[in-house]
C-alpha cells in the first residue's frame, strides 16, 4: 500500500489543493458552512473511493503477472503471455520487456545451437577415435603386451565418459527402457574389467542378483562401471575384496556394490556428487571429480536413486534403487 501511496503522492497532493482551493472558493461566495462541509466530505468520499478501487485493480494485475512468471517454466517468454497495458507509461515498459525478451532469445537460441554443434562434434570424435583404440588394443592382445594394454583401456575409459558427458544434457534421445536381467548387467560389466581385477588380485563375491529390473541397459551398465572403476582405484591392498549383491522389496530393487577400500570422509560424502569434486584424502593423481557427478545426473535422468555410505578405511558402498517395472518407472518420473 505505502509503494502504492508513494506512487500516487503528486496526483494526492494536487486533489487535496484543488480541494482547499474550492473550499476557499465557496467560502468567499459566502456558500453556507455546512453545504461546505457536505461538499468537501464527498469529494473526499469520492476521491479515497477512487484510490482504493484503483489500487485493488493494480495489485490484482501485479499478483496475475506474479503467477504468470511463476507458472512459466521459461521465464524469458513472460513477454509472450503478458497482456498489453492499456497506459503509456506501462506501454514503454511493456515495449522495452518484449525487445529485452526477443534479444535474450535470440542468444539462447544461438548459445543452444552452438552447444548441440559442439556436443555433436565431441560425439563424433569419441566414436571415431574408438577405431584406432580398437586397433591398438588387438596389437597389445597379440604381442601380449600388458602395460600398452593397460593404458589403453584407461584411454578407452576416458573416452567413455567424455561421450556419455556429453550425451547426458539430452540422455532421452539416447535411452531405451526396457526389461533387464541385472546379473547378465553386472557380469557384461565386469567382463571390462577382468585383466585389471586378476592383475590386481581383486576378489568378487557376487550373489543375489537374480532381478529383473527395468531402465536402459547403456546407461546402468556405465554407471556401474564408474562405481566398480573407484573401487578398483581406491581399494585398499590389504583386502581387495569388491561385493555386489541386490535387495530385492515390492517395488523396486536395490543393487548395491560394496568395496573394501580406503573409504571417504565423512565430511567429503554430502559433496561426493559435485562436478570437479575430488575429495580430500584420495590420490587425485588420476582423478578428475567426473566420475561420480556424471552417475548421479545420469541417475537423476533416468529416475534412478543413487545413495553413498561410507567409513574411512573400512568400506564405501554404493547404493541403487531400480525400477522392477515399467509403471514403478513411469509411477516415479511423474
Amino acid at each position: 500500500m505505502m509503494e502504492y501511496i508513494e506512487e500516487k503522492i503528486g496526483i494526492i497532493i494536487f486533489l487535496v489543493f484543488y480541494l482547499l482551493f474550492l473550499v476557499l472558493f465557496l467560502w468567499l461566495f459566502q456558500v453556507p458552512g455546512l453545504i461546505i462541509i457536505v461538499f468537501a466530505l464527498v469529494y473526499l468520499l469520492v476521491f479515497i473511493g477512487f484510490f482504493v478501487v484503483n489500487y485493488w485493480k493494480e495489485k490484482k494485475n501485479y499478483q496475475n503477472i506474479v503467477m504468470e512468471v511463476d507458472n512459466l517454466d521459461e521465464k524469458y517468454l513472460i513477454s509472450e503471455i503478458i497482456r498489453k497495458p492499456k497506459s503509456i507509461e506501462n506501454l514503454g515498459y511493456y515495449y522495452a520487456l518484449k525487445e529485452a525478451c526477443k534479444a535474450m532469445n535470440d542468444k539462447i537460441t544461438n548459445i543452444d545451437n552452438e552447444r548441440k554443434d559442439y556436443q555433436e562434434y565431441i560425439e563424433s570424435f569419441a566414436h571415431e577415435i574408438k577405431t584406432p583404440i580398437a586397433a591398438l588394443s588387438l596389437y597389445a592382445d597379440n604381442n601380449k603386451d600388458e602395460v600398452i594394454k593397460e593404458e589403453i583401456n584407461k584411454i578407452n575409459n576416458w573416452v567413455e565418459q567424455v561421450l556419455f558427458y556429453a550425451r547426458s544434457e539430452n540422455p532421452e534421445k539416447d535411452y531405451f527402457v526396457k526389461k533387464l536381467n541385472l546379473e547378465e548387467v553386472i557380469h557384461g560389466v565386469i567382463l571390462d574389467y577382468k585383466d585389471t581385477l586378476l592383475k590386481l588380485k581383486i576378489s568378487l563375491n557376487i550373489h543375489d542378483l537374480e532381478n529383473e529390473i527395468f531402465t536402459d541397459e547403456k546407461w546402468l551398465s556405465f554407471i556401474i562401471s564408474q562405481v566398480i572403476q573407484n573401487a578398483i582405484k581406491y581399494r585398499n591392498k590389504n583386502n581387495n575384496e569388491i561385493e555386489i549383491y541386490s535387495e530385492n522389496s515390492k517395488n523396486m530393487v536395490m543393487l548395491v556394490i560394496k568395496d573394501r577400500g580406503i573409504g571417504i570422509l565423512g565430511s567429503d560424502l554430502p559433496r561426493v556428487f559435485e562436478k570437479g569434486f575430488t575429495g580430500s584424502n584420495r590420490n587425485k593423481e588420476y582423478a578428475t571429480g567426473m566420475g561420480l557427478y556424471l552417475c548421479k545426473k545420469l541417475c537423476d535422468k533416468l529416475n534412478l536413486d543413487i545413495i553413498i555410505n561410507s567409513e574411512v578405511q573400512k568400506y564405501t558402498e554404493v547404493r541403487i534403487k531400480l525400477p522392477k517395472s515399467d509403471y514403478n518407472l513411469k509411477i516415479s518420473s511423474r
